[in-house]
């Protein structure tokens, strides 16, 4: 008969080989989930291209996705789509800068402080409601036409995410830790930086992706109202020309370039807030 330790030996090599066997289907895995991301865009794009053959779909209201690759292949080698993206992701990152830098401070400032809460809480709450589209018009008449007026109404949309994500952040933080922080007589600026902003930076990190995506939409709507450049200037154009293909191409450009700029917060995110253990759904890791 086997000892205990003599079975654990035996059983520890195998334990072993599953485990390298396990860390070899992880590509395999991440390539799964890809393809999954991959399987609706897929399928949409086969039934709108065997629409498009068929004569089933009305070219200028819908063009083939082979004459939307055509459009974008020309506009990219004329250096035509290169310039106006360059335009607007400057504003756009401006805009973010701007208005994402200040919705954080804000948040921190409103989250720390009850009277300050009571105080511009409700009146920022009043002006998150108003739309872009209301107050496009207003910002063209105080600031004229130009960078000015479209910079600062995409800075307007990117403040409100992050001051509200910011300020739920800083709300949630547990009372305990605040005991502790004033058992270690933490000075306030301790306190924001050891405490308050580690504990908030998932909220915060989701202000920031919020924040990216409005600006971009933000950007659509000042490029629309008057700019003679930038992404949302071109699709403004071919839509008045009723260029169908360019304006594929302009949304198709707005969408990819959404998705990066996402996709790098959430990386970001993964990589600095490794230490929480969250639900990822069932069938995750």
């Amino acid at each position: 008969m086997l000892s205990n330790e003599s079975r654990m030996e035996q059983s520890l090599p195998i334990a072993v080989g599953r485990e390298r066997k396990l860390r070899g289907y992880r590509p395999s895995i991440k390539a799964v989930n890809i393809a999954l991301g991959m399987l609706l865009p897929v399928v949409l794009l086969i039934l709108w291209s065997t629409g498009s053959a068929l004569g089933l779909l009305n070219p200028i209201l819908l063009p083939s996705p082979l004459a939307i690759v055509k459009e974008f292949i020309s506009m990219t080698a004329s250096g035509e789509l290169l310039r106006n993206l360059q335009i607007s992701a400057w504003r756009a990152f401006i805009g973010f800068l701007i208005g994402g830098g200040l919705g954080f401070l804000m948040g921190l400032w409103v989250g720390f402080s009850y009277r300050t809460e009571r105080l511009l809480d409700p009146s920022i709450q009043m002006l998150r409601t108003l739309p872009h589209l209301a107050l496009a018009p207003l910002f063209v008449l105080w600031f004229g036409f130009g960078e000015t007026s479209e910079i600062l109404l995409i800075a307007k949309g990117a403040f409100f995410p992050l001051y509200v994500n910011t300020f739920l952040g800083l709300r949630s933080v547990e009372v305990k830790l605040f005991e502790v922080a004033r058992v270690l007589q933490f000075s306030k600026w301790q306190m924001i930086k050891k405490l308050i902003v580690p504990s908030a930076l998932p909220h915060i990190f989701l202000g920031i992706r919020l924040s990216l995506g409005i600006a971009w939409l933000g950007l659509v709507v000042a490029e629309m109202m008057g700019s003679s450049s930038g992404v949302g200037y071109m699709i403004n154009d071919a839509r008045f020309m009723s260029i169908t293909t360019v304006v594929f191409v302009g949304i198709i450009v707005f969408a990819a370039v959404g998705k990066l700029t996402d996709s790098v917060v959430k990386w970001l995110e993964n990589r600095l807030l490794r230490w929480r253990g969250t639900f990822e759904g069932e069938g995750g890791k």
